[in-house]
């Protein structure tokens, strides 16, 4: 018994010592009697269990360093590290809070330290992982008040904003807040990548690379930075942009708690903002910049230039501004910008102003700014300044009384255009010479469009017109005075009797055809020539002048294969023109033998008139002549449609024929399916 009760003791005294040389941290704290050591395990959880703190390796490195890092997401994500410039070797390390309140990392081999956070003048300290990720040394007892923090790692930032961090200046302690990006992903080392804002000016984030300057992402223009539209995500992020006497500074909140966000610069200095998916458990890039070849380069288009990001060449120049090395630009190199078409005139008080909207707003670092001016008091500001080149909106979001006032007197340089929408609107000087030429060559494009409109209802109204008087006339003057036509036809004229016996005295057996005004005969004269002769009959409507007049428009329009007009006979009112018969053949004899039956069934025979229909089956057939020079025109056709069937030219062969099987063997290979040989396309005239 005595035995069992040594060894009780023994394994008691052993687990007691333990404790007091290598406490077990637990919790969130860490306080001088607890520090938290590297023992592969130990480590500090938020009390709501979003973040941990502890020692860890980065990707390809045996190096330790003190880091945060989520605590739910199974994809290890470092958002702030203690040590990153002087990482421990090996599995030694320890983390301690002084008495004063001193954060130390020391080596445990030779106690050697590491990292110190900086002396402080506490009596009863204690740190503590919040659960925004901050992790903060304030007396026992503070309640995680802020402002009762003695230190907080929120204040020594390193490649990631979280939510609730700061990023800008604060003027009271002159401390600075700047993301620096990881030199690599096994190396959390500042790199030469970094981001933060310019205090000359109107404050302005920026991205660099070491002292150069890459990207601008713009001032706080009350919604977002003016270079960053895909900030406006108002159902996701609320963003806070603080300028006054003691900060100026930028930080966003999650309106959704369960949403995880986080804001990095890239080990290859790109801003880039996360979404935790926890479906696909991976992070998803929300937004990046740079985002496009106008934000590869600060001022890609130069003094007055503007970048258009969706167009090639990106660069243009302002309204009233030109390349001011041509050469170079049209090699499409924007850098030089462009100058002025005319030179301003403020001193006599010509000068306007043009607005340019949807636009990242150029270069603040040197402009002025007044957040107490409305924008009326900022164009007579800027009027009356002849320095003033443009002035626009401190404050877009509507929700201040005063839009405040930004003045440029300097070069306006890095403009981008927006897609409508986006962006925002600035009102730059030009000289009145350049802002009416503008408004005189739009004057000019409304001028034209007036005219043409106007001419051309001038014209059709004139047409209708003289139409109108044309047909008034026709129906006037459509019984004509036979001597007088005899006096000024320089037609051949045909003696009654003559006529009379070359058609058997108008037999029937002579008969070709009934005209659209009389009927037409066939005939031969004594020099054995062959006559059609059309004969109007005493109620026609139609005059010699109108006949002649529509058989040589036909002439001059064909010029082939038509009738030909030989005189007329105008005797014992009688009025009849004499043509050169030319015989159809088997066309003819096809038509008016089978020309009825091509019309529609539902059509009754009796009303119909075989030469109107002979007449329409022509046209057509001349429609659809092989070379489309044989073919009529419209105009054509309509004189054609009130003219004699018999009296049309012959048509030629039509551009499509039906064949049988046995015409040709080329006709077999031509169309595996139907019979139709298509010789041409049909053309239209």
């Amino acid at each position: 018994m005595a035995r069992r009760m040594t060894k009780a003791s023994v394994l008691l005294y052993l687990l007691t010592a333990s404790i007091l040389c290598y406490p077990a941290i637990g919790g969130d704290t860490v306080t001088p009697n607890r520090p938290l050591v590297d023992d592969g395990g130990t480590s500090l959880i938020s009390v709501g269990g979003s973040f941990e703190l502890g020692f860890f390796s980065p990707v390809g490195s045996t190096n330790r360093y003190i880091g945060i890092w989520y605590h739910r997401i199974p994809v290890q994500t470092v958002v702030w590290v203690a040590n990153r410039q002087r990482p421990v070797t090996g599995r030694s390390g320890k983390l301690s809070l002084d008495t004063d309140g001193t954060l130390v990392i020391t080596d445990g081999k030779n106690s050697t330290v590491i990292w110190s956070s900086g002396p402080l003048a506490l009596a009863n300290p204690v740190a503590r992982l919040l659960d925004n990720g901050n992790f903060v040394v304030e007396e026992e007892g503070g309640n995680d008040d802020p402002s009762s923090f003695a230190w907080q790692s929120f204040d020594f930032l390193t490649d990631t904003l979280l939510p609730s961090m700061k990023i800008g200046w604060n003027l009271t302690s002159g401390l600075t807040r700047n993301l620096t990006a990881w030199r690599s992903v096994s190396d959390p080392a500042p790199s030469e990548y970094g981001t933060g804002f310019d205090m000359h000016g109107v404050p302005q984030i920026f991205l660099w690379s070491g002292s150069r300057r890459y990207w601008r992402g713009g001032s706080w223009n009350g919604r977002q930075f003016s270079g960053i539209q895909e900030m406006k995500t108002d159902n996701v992020f609320d963003m806070v942009f603080v300028g006054d006497a003691r900060e100026i500074v930028y930080s966003f909140y999650m309106r959704e708690s369960s949403v995880v966000s986080r804001l990095v610069i890239s080990q290859s200095g790109m801003l880039q903002r996360f979404v935790w998916i926890e479906q696909s458990e991976m992070w998803s890039v929300f937004w990046f910049a740079p985002n496009d070849h106008c934000d590869n380069m600060l001022s890609p288009c130069g003094p007055y230039g503007v970048c258009y990001p969706n167009e090639s060449p990106k660069c243009k120049c302002l309204q009233g501004f030109h390349p001011k090395n041509p050469r170079i630009w049209d090699l499409r190199d924007g850098t030089d910008g462009c100058v002025r078409n005319t030179a301003l005139d403020c001193r006599n008080g010509t000068d306007g102003f043009i607005t340019l909207s949807s636009v990242k707003i150029p270069q603040t670092s040197t402009s002025m700014v007044d957040r107490s001016m409305s924008l009326e008091e900022c164009e007579a500001l800027c009027r009356r300044n002849c320095s003033c080149k443009a002035y626009a909106s401190a404050n877009i979001s509507g929700s201040e009384s005063r839009s405040g006032c930004i003045m440029w007197t300097t070069e306006l340089t890095d403009i981008k255009m927006y897609d409508s929408g986006s962006g925002q609107d600035i009102y730059v000087r030009l000289a009145a010479a350049d802002i009416g030429s503008e408004a005189s060559q739009s004057h000019r494009n409304h001028v034209v469009v007036i005219i043409i409109v106007v001419s051309a209802l001038a014209t059709f109204f004139l047409l209708s017109v003289a139409c109108f008087v044309w047909r008034r006339k026709k129906r006037r003057n459509r019984y004509i005075d036979e001597e007088t036509h005899e006096q000024d036809m320089d037609l051949p004229l045909y003696d009654l009797d003559t006529i009379a016996g070359a058609t058997g005295n108008f037999s029937m057996d002579n008969k070709l055809g009934e005209g659209g005004f009389g009927p037409v005969y066939k005939g031969k004269l004594r020099e054995l020539q062959e006559i059609a002769v059309k004969r109007l009959s005493e109620t026609s409507t139609q005059g010699l002048d109108e006949f002649k007049n529509e058989v040589t428009l036909i002439a001059k329009l064909q010029h082939r294969n038509l009738v030909r007009l030989l005189g007329c006979c105008i005797q014992a009112g009688e009025r009849m023109l004499i043509y050169e018969y030319m015989p159809h053949g088997s066309l003819d004899s096809f038509l008016f033998g089978k020309g009825l039956e091509l019309a529609d069934g539902s059509m009754e025979q009796s009303s119909l008139s075989v030469a109107e229909v002979m007449r329409c089956i022509k046209v057509g057939l001349l429609c659809v002549q092989a070379r489309p020079e044989d073919r009529p025109t419209m105009s054509s056709v309509v004189v054609m449609l009130g003219g004699d069937s018999v009296l049309l030219p012959q048509p030629r062969q039509p551009a499509f024929i039906i064949t049988s099987e046995t015409d040709s063997s080329t006709s077999k290979q031509d169309s595996s399916t139907n019979h139709v040989s298509m010789t041409t396309m049909l053309e239209g005239r």
